[in-house]
């Protein structure tokens, strides 16, 4: 009797512990938002497939499967509802297989299911259980869509993004490559965009960049051409074998012709826009995708300096051995900064009618490693692009303050020393106040310093760049205008300005014995 209440101990035990795992399976099925179809091949054909129905099985279903024949009916749902055929996959041990997975979309809508099926088999290879999941994932799905329209899409105009763009242009130039065909980027800039922004504000500048980037997705003709968005105001396109209505030549008369009609904005705005646009091409400016986009910035900006806006240029040879030169010097220029490899040359000035030493100009030279002088026509443009021209300049003042102190005691004689001043320099704030502490550190009588100033500060906000030359003046500090003629050229002007002294420029007066 002991041992009969032992073994049904036992086996109350067993089954406790049986529901207590059967328990724990049920409640992880039906956390896991997902439902499951369990088939159990060795309960036997005789006595009927043991199946059964776990998790969220009425969120997908609204019939239990209990024999063969309605595997075959969650074949015809899935059919009939959804974009692809699962009943293959319901019946993997046809095939003798072990996993299988499928992901379908619902017709019409965003519903996106995964399927899973998992079969184990015996020794001799027949199967024992099967296992079908079916998992929504359309939260994931339209989730890890947001992640890719992000990591390839501008937010602002929904058009590639740059990294994007450079990853698709790198393989349609490996195309070109393979195919000995052309590869032509383009670089478009929208031209005077900051005042459209300082106008209008930012959110109507936003809006000229979404129209604008709009109008250039209407130039994807095919798979051939690609627009993206780089920054601000600036768009890239790459442009496969450039021909019929995708060449060069007709995308941009297509953008001209956009340009040519006002963008009608909110708020009954209506804006005209230009653009400039530099093209580079493969194989003729590089093979290098970075350097294609690089070469068509540059000749973009090219097409700004030299013919204006709303103009297109191209890169060729000249335009290539000019960049490696500017990037040459740029590299010597960081070096003599550093080492302050400069030196300052006077130049004389005399007075035609006495013959007299009226005084001297400063010009600076920079001292290349073999000893040689590069011309200030060279670096200058250079140093003012990048901003080095500030140290130079202070350098120069410096300089030429301290030989006049030296000049001046040494041989007893008053002179003008004349100081090209950039227009960089003359507009940053405390220039003043760095030339005044010059006069006093070198105990120089300001009448006797010349600063000369190109027509371009006068350029950008006219009324404070006068205002600083009147400063200027009274102090005592000579002001010179060089170069005359080469920006406003209007002698109009001339009467309200506090100068002393006038520069023609060269262009004026050279033919000036002949004509």
């Amino acid at each position: 009797m002991d041992e009969l209440n032992y073994k049904i101990d036992l086996l109350t035990a067993m089954n406790r512990k049986l529901e207590s795992s059967e328990s724990m399976y049920r409640f992880i099925c039906e956390t896991s938002a997902s439902a499951f179809l369990f088939f159990d091949y060795e309960s036997g054909r005789e006595q009927g497939y043991d199946i059964r129905t776990l998790g969220e099985w009425q969120h997908f279903f609204d019939f239990k499967v209990e024999n063969v024949r309605d595997m075959e009916l969650i074949g015809e749902v899935y059919e009939e509802k959804y974009e692809s055929d699962i009943r293959e996959l319901l019946f993997l041990e046809k095939k003798k297989q072990t996993y299988g997975s499928l992901e379908v979309k619902k017709k019409d809508i965003k519903d996106f299911h995964l399927i899973e099926v998992n079969v184990t088999y015996d020794d001799s290879g027949n199967p024992c259980h099967k296992v079908v999941r079916f998992r929504d994932i359309t939260r994931s799905r339209i989730q890890n869509e947001d992640l890719k329209y992000m990591a390839y899409y501008d937010m602002t105009t929904g058009l590639y993004n740059r990294n994007y763009f450079v990853q698709l242009a790198s393989g349609m130039l490996q195309r070109a490559r393979e195919n000995s065909e052309t590869l032509s980027i383009l670089f478009i800039d929208i031209d005077d965009f900051r005042k459209i922004n300082d106008g209008f504000g930012m959110v109507v500048g936003d809006e000229v960049v979404q129209e604008f980037g709009q109008f250039l997705k209407t130039l994807q003709f095919d798979e051939n051409v690609v627009v993206s968005h780089f920054s601000s105001d600036i768009y890239v396109m790459a442009v496969y074998a450039p021909c019929g209505n995708r060449s060069v030549e007709n995308i941009h008369r297509l953008i001209q012709e956009r340009c040519a009609r006002p963008f009608h904005l909110t708020g009954n705005i209506e804006l005209s826009l230009t653009c400039c646009v530099g093209v580079a091409e493969y194989p003729e400016a590089s093979d290098n995708i970075f350097h294609l986009i690089n070469f068509a910035e540059i000749v973009m900006f090219k097409a700004k300096k030299n013919s204006g806006k709303n103009s297109i240029q191209y890169f060729d040879d000249d335009i290539l051995q000019s960049f490696l030169q500017n990037v040459e010097i740029e590299s010597k220029l960081k070096t003599a900064i550093h080492e302050k490899a400069f030196e300052i040359h006077y130049q004389p000035q005399f007075d035609l009618e006495t013959g007299r030493l009226r005084g001297v100009e400063a010009l600076v030279r920079m001292k290349e490693k073999d000893g040689s002088l590069l011309s200030p026509g060279l670096f200058i443009p250079v140093a003012e692009k990048n901003g080095s021209i500030i140290p130079i300049g202070s350098y120069v003042l410096e300089e030429s303050f301290k030989t006049y102190s030296e000049l001046s005691k040494r041989y007893h004689i008053d002179f003008i020393m004349s100081i090209n001043v950039s227009a960089i320099q003359y507009k940053k704030n405390g220039f003043i106040d760095e030339v005044l502490a010059l006069l006093e550190k070198y105990e120089v009588a300001p009448e006797w310093i010349e600063l000369e100033l190109t027509e371009s500060v006068l350029s950008d906000n006219f009324k404070a760049m006068v205002e600083k030359m009147s400063i200027l003046r009274d102090y005592g500090i000579r002001v010179s205008l060089d170069d005359f003629g080469t920006g406003f050229s209007s002698l109009s002007y001339l009467s309200g300005l506090p100068i002393h002294t006038l520069k023609i420029d060269i262009s004026f007066i050279d033919a000036m014995l002949e004509d």
